[in-house]
């Protein structure tokens, strides 16, 4: 039985209804399980109970994906691709009510959560299904005649992929659509507060006539289900998008096996802008950058710098444009910010922004929970502004993953980049500048993995998302993160018979 993920059924008040999630081949329900409930974060309310996977069902899964995959790996990849396209077709004609699903157990706007399920969950399986007729490997020339080396692809056999809330469908679509396509099975472990949309494409991928056991999806909370998944033996090849904290156990858990790791983490995304721009133009870029996704996007811009000769009036045109988003109702078309994910992540943001007046920054703009007329047990912030006067303040070192925009003076270009590179992350970073040199000097100066010039992003799907330092290694996107769902192996041929006196002096 599927579970039966409907936005009307998610909009109760009372609470609760039948979720149930993919284990292998079955469909499996709370029954004699824990549950865990889902909150909508507009609300506070509980919308569903989910059941908690225990270390039995991670085994089945595991065990079922073992089973399935080699028959899986041996279609060739346009038959794999088909399913792929399947897939896409089926998200695109269900995305009215997936873009709900998301505003209800996120708090993301629906016009953010409809480019979420059309632009990248659809566009994820998309995308990969192209690499059908993609290069295989490679022919090699050998140091010995007739002979050749060749280096074919081969997939790692079971993945695990363990999604994060900010994203809850686009998210699973991004590690299951590359698995699948190198020809693996894959375990997912959706976020525990936004379990549902990964279980909604667990449904989808039924409908596809996916095979059964080739993609379960179990919820439960990381430190037990994830741990579960992450160390057991079945696992080759474990990629996680998360925290810091979470890629750290992560990594010390899939040792255990030596399974492969790819982790996307944090960011601390700089936001440069020189003083040959035009302003309300970089004003405007860098409000959306902060606060699409009410500021939980790793890419997010998450410290502005501006030059000094322009700062006082980037400063009054940033602040007029932030009193003018609207905080409200996430299925409102009007709404710009929804509420925070969880009481636990607005308090951390309320926390912050005290530490930061302490620290000496000016509160220029909001600072306080935001009013929602009724709304009043959701998790809402009114959007931000702080000026500040140092780099070492937690507000510039520590990631918001929130509605609150941290900006400082600088006079130089040298200055702003080592103020940018004073940073324990390295994902994403911004200029917004005229000049040619100084563009070429950020390009080759900023040691961050994404930089964007004169734009905001997100990233696109044939590129390359990745970042440095603890912001994680390998990760996702485009050929490169294609690549890392296969491993390499090599092969040794000889079509000629070898002579004894080549053979010695080991020949007998």
């Amino acid at each position: 039985m599927e579970p039966t993920t409907t936005v009307d059924q998610a909009a109760r008040a009372d609470g609760g209804f039948d979720v149930r999630m993919r284990v292998g081949q079955a469909w499996v329900g709370p029954d004699k399980r824990e549950v865990m409930q889902v909150i909508d974060p507009s609300t506070g309310k509980t919308i569903a109970d989910v059941p908690v996977a225990s270390d039995e069902d991670a085994q089945s899964a595991l065990e079922a994906a073992q089973r399935t995959q080699p028959a899986w790996a041996a279609l060739t990849p346009r038959e794999r691709a088909e399913y792929l396209q399947r897939v896409a077709k089926l998200v695109r004609a269900d995305a009215k009510r997936l873009s709900r699903l998301i505003s209800h157990e996120e708090g993301k706007p629906l016009r953010e959560a409809r480019v979420e399920i059309e632009g990248w969950t659809a566009g994820f399986f998309e995308y990969f299904a192209t690499f059908a007729r993609a290069a295989h490997g490679e022919i090699l020339p050998s140091d010995n005649r007739g002979e050749e080396i060749a280096i074919r692809k081969v997939p790692y056999g079971v993945c695990v992929g363990i999604t994060p809330w900010n994203f809850p469908s686009a998210m699973v679509a991004r590690k299951v659509a590359p698995a699948l396509m190198a020809g693996n099975a894959i375990v997912v472990k959706p976020s525990s507060t936004t379990p549902l949309s990964a279980l909604a494409l667990a449904a989808i991928f039924d409908q596809a006539q996916l095979p059964p056991g080739v993609v379960s999806v179990l919820t439960g909370a990381g430190g037990t289900l994830g741990d579960a998944l992450v160390r057991n033996p079945i696992t080759q090849l474990v990629t996680l998008t998360g925290s810091v904290g979470a890629g750290e156990k992560i990594a010390a858990g899939a040792a255990e096996n030596l399974a492969a790791v790819s982790l996307e983490l944090g960011g601390k995304a700089p936001f440069v802008v020189m003083d040959d721009v035009d302003v309300d133009s970089a004003a405007r870029h860098a409000l959306t950058a902060r606060f699409q996704n009410n500021g939980q996007v790793c890419t997010c811009n998450e410290r502005i710098y501006v030059h000094r000769r322009i700062f006082d009036q980037f400063l009054d045109r940033y602040v007029a444009l932030a009193r003018q988003l609207i905080v409200g109702d996430p299925l409102d078309d009007a709404t710009d910010l929804g509420p925070k994910v969880t009481r636990e992540e607005l308090e951390k943001v309320e926390r912050m922004v005290a530490h930061a007046s302490q620290q000496g920054a000016e509160i220029v703009t909001g600072g306080s929970r935001a009013e929602v007329p009724g709304f009043e047990g959701g998790f809402w912030y009114e959007p931000t502004v702080l000026v500040v006067t140092r780099n070492d303040m937690e507000i510039m070192q520590e990631e918001i993953f929130g509605p609150v925009s941290p900006i400082m003076a600088f006079d130089d270009l040298e200055e702003a980049l080592d103020l940018a590179n004073d940073s324990k992350y390295g994902l994403s970073a911004y200029l917004f500048s005229n000049d040619a040199k100084a563009v070429q000097r950020f390009v080759e100066g900023c040691d961050f993995g994404e930089l964007y010039i004169n734009k905001i992003g997100p990233e696109q799907l044939n590129g390359h998302h990745t970042g440095y330092r603890l912001s994680g290694i390998l990760v996702d996107n485009g050929t490169h993160g294609f690549e890392k769902y296969s491993r390499r192996r090599t092969i040794y041929t000889s079509w000629r018979e070898e002579t004894a006196a080549e053979l010695m002096p080991f020949a007998v």
